[in-house]
């Protein structure tokens, strides 16, 4: 297994599978994270972000089912394993501990 850093990219992406819960795959993350922030993201980019977290541990897939709308081809789920939420709320609990640490006086 890799080290457990994760990257800017890395966290937009477990993240987006989070949210996609049961229905993420690579176009499916895609759209999620440029929904939701507005970029725009490659495909590619996409997939080597989940290869990454699937070899750290944090992701786990399988293969979906065939479905008429790819032409018979099979999507592969990824989904969220119990270390990616711990890993999650780590770098959420350390980024509200680094904003909670800025003096007020920083901001004027």
């Amino acid at each position: 297994m890799k080290g457990t850093y994760l990257g800017e990219f890395e966290e937009v992406v477990l993240l987006a599978v989070a949210i996609r819960a049961g229905d993420a795959y690579g176009a499916a993350v895609v759209n999620e994270i440029e929904q939701q922030m507005g970029r725009s993201v490659n495909l590619g980019a996409v997939h080597s972000a989940l290869n990454r977290l699937q070899e750290k541990g944090l992701v786990s897939s399988e293969m979906g089912g065939m479905t008429a709308e790819r032409g018979g081809r099979r999507k592969r789920l990824y989904t969220v394993t119990a270390y990616g939420k711990r890993v999650l709320e780590e770098v959420r609990q350390l980024r509200n501990q680094m904003w909670d640490a800025i003096p007020r006086t920083a901001w004027s």
